[in-house]
């Protein structure tokens, strides 16, 4: 800051305030809006004392300020025809909180975002945990594409911990899935029915007693049969 000051050349100011001790004390500093540099401060912001401290600066134009009233009433009664006008930082924040009020107005507070992507019975079987010999094989097809542990885990939408225990299974040793063991209990049962609906067409013709004498003949060997 120059250590004289011509101040009858001094047209265009702005004016801001700023902390001698955060909360408790303030002063004002004035800044050339030209030049960019300091002009002078005073250690305070109050009305009189800024109005006393502007009209020492008798040709002042233009005064930047932010929205508080003291500076616009300090502004009215030290230089009544001085144009006064927001500075940038003031300019934009109230545009801000402006936007944002009509944001709230005019919008609801929840907006609901439709889903544009489906999601495959395939892929919704993946993500189910109870899955888990598919998820295995997922996690075990996916490592030889080369994707890494991260990406996999991403795929999945598990934890790269799980995906390197799946990684660690041979795959001999995964385990069969839910459905395979399934479909091989129900072939084993629809055997068991053709094997009892072949045995009943070769007792075809043979009289009711013969029929059941036998039948409950089978049954009962079937139990007391010892196992091997």
């Amino acid at each position: 800051m120059p250590a004289i000051v011509d101040k009858s050349s001094i047209t265009k100011v702005c004016v801001d305030d700023f902390a001698l001790r955060k909360r408790f004390s303030y002063g004002t500093v004035m800044i050339d809006l030209e030049s960019h540099r300091i002009i002078d401060l005073i250690p305070s912001r109050e009305t009189a004392d800024v109005t006393n401290w502007l009209a020492t600066f008798p040709n002042i134009q233009v005064i930047s300020r932010d929205g508080a009233a003291t500076y616009s009433s300090a502004a009215k009664g030290s230089h009544p025809d001085a144009v006064q006008v927001s500075d940038r930082f003031h300019l934009i924040k109230g545009l801000s909180e402006a936007i944002n009020k009509y944001m709230v107005r005019e919008f609801p507070a929840r907006i609901e975002i439709p889903l544009t992507e489906e999601v495959s019975e395939e892929r919704k079987a993946l993500y189910n945990t109870a899955n888990r010999p598919l998820r295995i094989r997922f996690a075990h097809q996916k490592r030889k594409e080369g994707l890494t542990v991260s990406d996999i885990a991403l795929l999945m939408h598990s934890c790269p911990t799980t995906i390197r225990k799946y990684l660690a299974i041979p795959e001999d040793e995964i385990p069969e899935s839910r459905a395979i063991s399934r479909e091989r209990q129900h072939q084993l049962a629809v055997q068991q029915k053709q094997h009892e609906v072949d045995e009943a067409r070769k007792l075809a013709g043979i009289p009711y007693r013969n029929v059941f004498a036998k039948t409950r003949k089978a049954r009962y060997m079937d139990k007391i049969r010892p196992k091997i």
